[in-house]
Parts: C-alpha cells; sequence; structure tokens
C-alpha cells in the first residue's frame, strides 16, 4: 500500500467541481465530517470486537469503506472492504491484525487529507 498515493487526487477534483467558485469550503467541510466520523466508526469496530458483535462491526466497516471512496481513500478503503467482507462471511475470528492496519492507515490518511485542505 505504501506504493500507492494516500488519497486518489481525481476524487478530490471531483469533489471540488460539485462545489467550483467556494474556495475548497464545501471540501473542507466534507473532509472535517470524515475526520471526525471515522474515529467514531473506528471505536464501533473495536467495541463491536470486544463484545463479538459482528453487525456492529460490518456496519462500521460499510461506513468507513464507503466514506473513504468518497475521498478517493482508496488503501483505507480497501482495508475496510476486507475487515466488512471477512465479518460477513467469517466472522470477528482474526480481525484484530487487520483493525490496527485500519487505523495507522487512517492516520495516514487523515494527515494527508489535513495537508491537502491547508495547502491552498
Amino acid at each position: 500500500m505504501p506504493d500507492a498515493p494516500v488519497i486518489d487526487l481525481q476524487a478530490i477534483d471531483n469533489l471540488r467541481s460539485l462545489n467550483p467558485g467556494d474556495n475548497d469550503e464545501f471540501l473542507r467541510e466534507i473532509v472535517a465530517i470524515f475526520i471526525e466520523d471515522t474515529p467514531l466508526r473506528i471505536a464501533d469496530l473495536e467495541t463491536g470486537l470486544a463484545t463479538s458483535d459482528t453487525a456492529k462491526f460490518t456496519r462500521a466497516a460499510h461506513s468507513i469503506k464507503g466514506s473513504s471512496a468518497n475521498l478517493g481513500a482508496a488503501a483505507l478503503g480497501t482495508l475496510a472492504e476486507k475487515l466488512e467482507h471477512q465479518s460477513r462471511k467469517e466472522g470477528l475470528t482474526g480481525v484484530a491484525p487487520l483493525l490496527a492496519l485500519l487505523s495507522s492507515e487512517f492516520q495516514r490518511t487523515k494527515a494527508e487529507l489535513t495537508k491537502l485542505i491547508t495547502a491552498k
């Protein structure tokens, strides 16, 4: 995953095109929501794992997958998708290492998004 860009800039451009001329206000708002919400979804993953609540875990993984796709965070989305599929098909056994990877990938994603919205 380190070889691929953390954020697909085409997705960012697509978001910018939704509200042209707003000086990236819309993009900053979307990024802020993502940065605020994703740790809550990660906490849901951790709680779901700790309490063996597969449904909660799967919903949280699905949510992260979707929001990551919207912002072009492909690596994060791929990890969330793997967690979602694994929890649906095999339950929560063995998901902890992948969850740890997702948490660290979120930190990389957050840093890149923060750079993008503060670069202007």
